[in-house]
């Protein structure tokens, strides 16, 4: 057995996962604009190409679907319980739900009805760009765990893919710059819409217990993955298990430790990616200004959609720039962006954050169902 794309996955992930914990500024502003996901899918493909090897067929992508990939799925929803939600307010969440919403239904509404144009034909259609939208949606809405298994359900080929990542990463880059301006004008803008008196969050819960030792949920998730690997063959059906199962864990064990269910997600997503990277081709890479301008339309349409829900449930304008960065940013950035308007308001943002990482999967099948029905 061939050990090397084995070997060259570790090295990724952990010079990666290393790299991106030094405090250094320099590598920080690398980091800020080529975020670790993307590094993990291009290191093992540059690697490849210096060895002069593919390692597209290697027994290693089965491990990744059967393994890995269920193993953060069942890490990232166990980090999310009911309590943490209620305490966001309904608002906050029907605002945030409307976001993903829009994501998920937007390219659909697309093709729909410009059928006929030259990007739905020639681009979407003819050259299956179609099957990178699915991993967008999971990517803004869910983050990278959503967008893999879209990537797998869909089987997006590595080309399109790859340009989906870099032309994501960028669009995410300013955006956040864009949520971070945007969120201090909050106040302003509620004078304008004419929202008075918005409501304010709960504080979250704390959970006074013990926490469960990181060993102890490590042993229990591998367990419930290789019994539902035993029983089930197909891929969509063991996501739902696993979802599901995830979900009743952190809501039912009181003593559950979210934080290293959390961390442990980060990582097996790290190394998914660098086993995908394996597969890639830089031959193919092509972007197309028509793509980019599509991409640049439906970020922006969302962010509007947002807006109007929030006038009409006179909610506070703050939340629309958070809830986009908890759907597009993801858990690192909304907290961030939050705490240029209020930082009691972190820890919710968190949970959204959270949330659309639960969600992101479910979002993207029913985007990937409605597209096999138009194109």
């Amino acid at each position: 057995m061939n050990l090397t794309p084995w070997f060259i996955t570790i090295f990724t992930v952990i010079a990666i996962y290393h790299l991106d914990k030094w405090e250094n500024r320099y590598l920080k502003s690398v980091f800020d604009w080529v975020p670790a996901i993307l590094l993990a899918y291009i290191i093992p493909a540059l690697v490849s190409g210096i060895f002069g090897e593919s390692f597209a067929d290697h027994k290693i992508h089965e491990y990744s679907k059967s393994f890995f990939i269920p193993m953060a799925i069942i890490a990232v929803m166990s980090s999310l319980s009911f309590k943490q939600l209620k305490s966001i307010g309904w608002k906050p969440i029907l605002i945030f739900v409307s976001g993903s919403f829009w994501i998920a239904l937007f390219p659909v509404v697309f093709v729909s009805v410009f059928a006929e144009s030259n990007l739905v034909k020639d681009v979407l259609a003819a050259q299956e760009y179609w099957k990178g939208l699915p991993p967008i949606v999971g990517s803004w809405i869910g983050g990278s765990t959503s967008q893999l298994v879209l990537k797998e359900l869909i089987n997006c080929p590595e080309n399109i893919f790859l340009t989906i990542l870099i032309l994501d990463s960028i669009l995410v880059n300013l955006w956040t710059i864009l949520m971070f301006q945007g969120i201090k004008k909050s106040n302003a803008l509620n004078r304008r819409f004419g929202i008075t008196n918005p409501e304010m969050p709960c504080e979250l819960p704390k959970n006074d217990k013990h926490a469960m030792s990181p060993v102890t949920c490590f042993i229990s998730f591998v367990f419930i993955v290789l019994l539902v690997n035993v029983f089930f063959n197909s891929f969509i059906l063991k996501i739902i298990i696993l979802s599901v199962l995830g979900f009743l864990i952190s809501n039912f064990l009181s003593n559950w430790n979210y934080s290293f269910v959390l961390k442990l997600g980060s990582i097996l997503i790290l190394v998914v990616m660098a086993i995908l990277g394996l597969k890639l081709s830089f031959s193919s890479f092509n972007i197309g200004i028509e793509l980019l301008a599509f991409l640049v339309i439906w970020l922006i349409s969302h962010f509007i959609f947002m807006l109007i829900v929030a006038k009409v449930l006179n909610a506070n304008i703050a939340w629309v720039p958070i809830a986009s960065m908890a759907n597009v940013g993801g858990i690192a950035t909304a907290p961030a962006v939050t705490a240029a308007y209020e930082k009691k308001w972190m820890p919710h943002a968190i949970i959204l954050a959270i949330l659309s990482m639960a969600t992101g999967t479910f979002w993207g099948m029913s985007t990937i169902y409605f597209l096999k029905q138009l194109i």
